[in-house]
């Protein structure tokens, strides 16, 4: 059974690595101080299971799970809002709350070495972060992989959202970015009073809009401050009205 330790203060990963040695069974592949260390980790060693710190400087535990392909279990060791913790509670193999004793630690580890056999563990990482915009106050990033770097965007930065296949792509000045998620997600995850899904697959941020022109038949297209057009469908031309006061 193949473990990594993602967590920034030295003093929890020690705990951990100490009551990790009484289950030989378990090999310790790696411990991480950062989640750009955690993302490496993962891809190079395909652990069963992550001990996995929310609140860590640079990108957080949720944001560092995003970019993961294949997520492993996750066991949450964190000193993180106990009640918050609750809406992960289902999907996650369980969550320690910090400072955690080795009773409540070997809780823990039996309840993954009993579902270690069962394949619905890196099912239920994914059903864990489809959850995070419901349980997680508004994002002011995103955080985005592309190619072997991680990019953090500030929503700020975003000019609109277009659906592509099984990604969103996300439009900036610098560029556009992929991240694998639904228009669903951001409509979550995004404040409303800043960003509107004006049509099935596009959304924008409400401030980048110069002009709406009429288009085919009940359609229009939303002229932005680059110049860009966005097709805005008559469900989204209603919001955008009701939105500006129109």
């Amino acid at each position: 059974m193949r473990v990594i330790i993602i967590d920034d203060e030295p003093l929890a990963r020690m705990v951990i690595k100490d009551y990790l040695a009484s289950y030989p069974q378990v090999e310790l592949l790696q411990e991480c101080n950062d989640g750009f260390e955690g993302v490496k980790a993962i891809a190079q060693h395909q652990p069963d299971l992550i001990f996995l710190d929310i609140q860590m400087p640079k990108i957080n535990g949720f944001e560092m799970l995003e970019l993961i392909d294949e997520p492993p279990a996750v066991i949450f060791t964190t000193a993180f809002d106990e009640y918050a913790i609750r809406a992960f509670e289902e999907h996650a193999v369980d969550y320690l709350l910090k400072p955690f004793s080795k009773q409540r630690f070997d809780k823990a580890m039996s309840k993954w070495i009993e579902q270690h056999q069962n394949t619905e563990t890196a099912q239920n990482t994914r059903q864990l972060l489809e959850n995070l915009p419901s349980a997680s106050p508004k994002n002011e990033r995103v955080v985005v992989k592309t190619g072997t770097k991680i990019k953090i965007i500030p929503v700020k930065d975003i000019l609109y959202l277009e659906a592509d296949d099984d990604y969103v792509k996300i439009h900036t000045s610098e560029g556009s970015f992929l991240k694998n998620k639904t228009m669903a997600y951001f409509e979550q995850m995004l404040d409303p009073g800043e960003f509107i899904r004006v049509h099935r697959s596009h959304m924008i941020r409400i401030q980048e809009i110069t002009r709406i022109d009429p288009y085919e038949k009940e359609n229009h297209i939303a002229i932005l401050k680059s110049g860009l057009k966005v097709p805005v469908s008559k469900t989204g031309y209603g919001k955008l009205k009701q939105s500006l006061g129109l």
